[in-house]
């Protein structure tokens, strides 16, 4: 394995990491001053509009897209320090293009869709004029196994009919969402794994009710996680990606980018936590001496810096053999990765929130949000438990 950066790797990492210094911590403040003022915690910020046209401009846009024509064309090894650099603030994956849940859909759609489906949503998610949803949970069932989802999508003539109740919803809050995709069930008494479909559903369609915004620890994000009900809704028969039965199939190629995805904005949190720890320690002045002079304050900072080197480099192993051997024969270390990532980063944001103390747990730092958000990554896309399940399993094949 040769983790030697490639030259357009290198020159659009630093590229970005101008980027992030020079527009996107300076908006952060701004970002949410805005959405405070508009009394609607859903507000679509000017701000981030400010910050797209900057991206674009510098050419950081889509860089998570690997079809050269939509984006720059990166391997997963190219795309993980440029992931990382944006998972160092909760607005820069936006300002590029590049965030959860649009970048799986954008995937989804590359790979299954069809000709006009590609035309009708995945370019206007590729230019940004649009956000998307991916509603597969269930509040009903217990969603970490996929075939208990129970929502029905029922073929009627020319069209679709879906009844049923997801949660979790990302993205679904906003009014930019205009397009979600929708795992359910087309044969029931099919083989498990060939019972699901998935299906293109406007969020504007007679039918779909959004049922409430679920907080995570109490925080209410601006993209929301919605309760979604479905009471007879209609779609045409067009709006089905791929073909009927190839739900969970889809779900799975989904899956395995977007959980790396994750790991690899887990570990950017983690150095800007450790980099706000060090910054506090050095500070602060605890009986007549520097907080960073304290044995168990540098104990803190070294086992960081060791878990994120180690949890950096099984990303990149991850990402690695995404590349030359395919995601399938790579799911053990990305199923590795999805339960190292979030523990390490949640290890050091702990250590940092300690560190600020009463400061840690406020919102004048981020630290009390990266808290809450990487906390939910235990289990979002499948939790720890699925993913150790499937590492053990393999184990045991052997």
């Amino acid at each position: 394995m040769d983790f030697e950066l490639s030259d357009r790797c290198k020159e659009l990492r630093e590229r970005l990491a101008s980027f992030m210094d020079e527009r996107v911590y300076r908006a952060e403040r701004a970002y949410h001053e805005q959405i405070q003022a508009s009394g609607d915690p859903h507000f679509h910020p000017p701000v981030m509009e400010e910050l797209k046209s900057a991206a674009r401009e510098r050419g950081l846009w889509n860089l998570f897209h690997p079809h050269p024509d939509w984006g720059p064309g990166l391997t997963n090894v190219e795309y993980a320090p440029l992931a990382e650099t944006m998972g160092r603030s909760h607005i820069a994956p936006e300002a590029c293009n590049c965030a959860a849940p649009d970048t799986g859909n954008m995937e989804v759609l590359t790979l299954f869709g069809s000709a006009e489906q590609q035309e009708r949503w995945l370019r206007p998610l590729l230019d940004g004029e649009i956000r998307s949803a991916f509603a597969m949970t269930e509040p009903a069932v217990a969603s970490s196994d996929a075939t208990n989802i129970e929502l029905r999508i029922e073929r009627d003539g020319d069209d679709y009919v879906l009844n049923g109740r997801k949660w979790w919803t990302s993205g679904a809050m906003r009014e930019r969402c205009q397009i979600m995709i929708v795992m359910g069930k087309t044969n029931p008494e099919g083989p498990p794994y060939r019972q699901q479909s998935m299906v293109l559903v406007p969020r504007a369609t007679p039918g779909v009710k959004i049922v409430r915004n679920l907080p995570v620890f109490g925080y209410v994000d601006q993209e929301g996680h919605a309760e979604v009900e479905f009471e007879d809704v209609r779609v045409p028969a067009a709006n089905l990606i791929g073909n009927e039965g190839d739900g969970f199939l889809i779900s799975q190629a989904r899956l395995g980018p977007g959980r790396i995805h994750h790991c690899m904005r887990a570990v950017g949190a983690a150095e800007r936590a450790l980099e706000l720890m060090c910054a506090r320690a050095t500070a602060r002045v605890t009986f007549g001496a520097p907080v960073a002079e304290r044995a168990n304050v540098q104990d803190w900072i070294a086992e960081s810096r060791v878990e994120i080197e180690m949890v950096r480099l099984l990303t990149l192993k991850a990402a690695w053999l995404m590349d030359t051997v395919g995601n399938k024969h790579a799911r053990t270390e990305i199923a590795a990765i999805k339960v190292a990532a979030p523990d390490v980063a949640l290890r050091v944001i702990d250590r940092a929130i300690q560190v600020h103390g009463g400061a840690g747990i406020s919102d004048d730092f981020p630290l009390a949000m990266m808290y809450a958000h990487l906390r939910t990554l235990r289990l979002a896309d499948g939790p720890d438990e699925i993913h150790k399940r499937t590492i053990a399993r393999e184990e045991l094949r052997r």
